[in-house]
């Protein structure tokens, strides 16, 4: 895709830049940021003009609707510098349909795509120092709106303020990752807010993962709320099981998130010959396979981590530990696609979209 100018911006930069305070060999995820933010509001029915700002807090009223109602959606994407110091996007274009999607199912306003994409592109050019290269390093984007109105009666916001921060990012897990299967928490239901980028399911996460945690696990691998027989997500990541030489996932639903990664490793999983199966795995398929030694894959998908492996699972109080593989599609899936999010590798599908 193209990305859309921003005509009507206004920029006010920094006389005094924290790049050279940024330790960028040991980077805490989403804890530094650059120097500068995206700024958009919107009052009285409309949006404003945006300002690219320095990147500092902001007032806000304690009455407003976001700290009340929770009226609040993010995305996360990453830019890439190549070894020709040019930066890049991957699939940008989903996410900026999927945040509105969000924006939709949220009752917010939806976010021009010249405020989005055209304010972005200004903030990347502005931040380009910040985007390192070689493979592992990444500027994280995190573009979220939040319900700025004021007042405690419970309905929707009537104003709201868009921004767009970034991050330098280098790995999002280290470690092995362990993931025990919910039996009775869910991360979503038919009819809520599942498929969208809302900051509310996030929270709702972090109980269940800290029992976890104390169980000795990283993640959770969750499971549909009516009967928890069906798997589908790992963690805030959609996840994929390899059964001998099949790769499944489930389908994407009113409770599960339509990931980008999710759907770029279908994609060039196909490519590649890869048996790809989208459809619902069940709890005690899993574990027949687990038995029988034909699970030999388990694997996250999202932006953050982009692949991560999982070595194993726990269920009912009983442990099942993933054979040592030497041909890992996921490892081989990983390769190739940030292979072509580095432009180390030809973008036949057309994802990556130049600064």
């Amino acid at each position: 895709m193209e990305l859309k100018t921003l005509s009507d911006l206004e920029i006010i930069t920094t006389s005094n830049s924290k790049i050279n305070e940024v330790d960028f060999e040991n980077l805490t995820f989403g804890t530094v940021f650059t120097d500068h933010m995206l700024v958009c509001d919107f009052e009285n029915g409309k949006w404003e003009k945006p300002v690219i700002k320095p990147y500092a807090p902001f007032l806000i009223d304690p009455s407003a609707k976001v700290f009340h109602y929770g009226q609040a959606i993010f995305e996360g994407m990453k830019a890439f510098k190549d070894e020709q110091d040019d930066v890049w996007l991957f699939r940008p274009d989903e996410n900026f349909h999927r945040f509105n999607k969000s924006a939709t199912r949220m009752a917010m306003p939806e976010v021009p795509e010249d405020v989005f994409m055209g304010g972005l592109h200004k903030l990347l050019e502005i931040e380009k120092e910040w985007v390192k290269k070689g493979k592992g390093n990444t500027l994280y984007i995190r573009p979220f709106m939040i319900a700025t109105g004021h007042g405690v009666i419970a309905a929707p916001s009537q104003s709201y303020r868009f921004m767009i921060i970034l991050s330098p990012a280098r790995a999002y897990y280290s470690g092995e990752v362990k993931v025990v299967i919910a039996e009775h928490f869910s991360r979503a239901a038919n009819g809520g807010i599942g498929a969208a980028k809302a900051a509310g399911n996030y929270s709702a996460q972090f109980y269940p993962t800290k029992l976890a945690n104390d169980q000795g696990y990283q993640q959770i691998i969750w499971t549909d709320d009516a009967t928890h027989t069906k798997l589908e997500e790992a963690g805030t990541m959609n996840v994929f099981f390899r059964i001998n030489d099949t790769i499944y996932t489930a389908p994407t639903s009113e409770r599960i998130l339509d990931g980008v990664t999710r759907k770029s490793v279908i994609e060039l999983a196909k490519k590649e010959n890869i048996n790809v199966e989208v459809r619902s795995v069940l709890v005690e398929e899993l574990i027949a396979a687990a038995k029988d030694g034909s699970l030999k894959e388990i694997f996250g998908a999202g932006t953050a981590a982009v692949i991560n492996p999982i070595v194993g699972f726990g269920y009912k109080e009983e442990y099942f530990e993933l054979p040592k593989i030497e041909n890992s599609m996921a490892l081989e899936i990983k390769e190739k696609l940030t292979n072509i999010q580095y432009k180390l590798a030809e973008d036949t599908f057309g994802w990556t979209v130049k600064i």
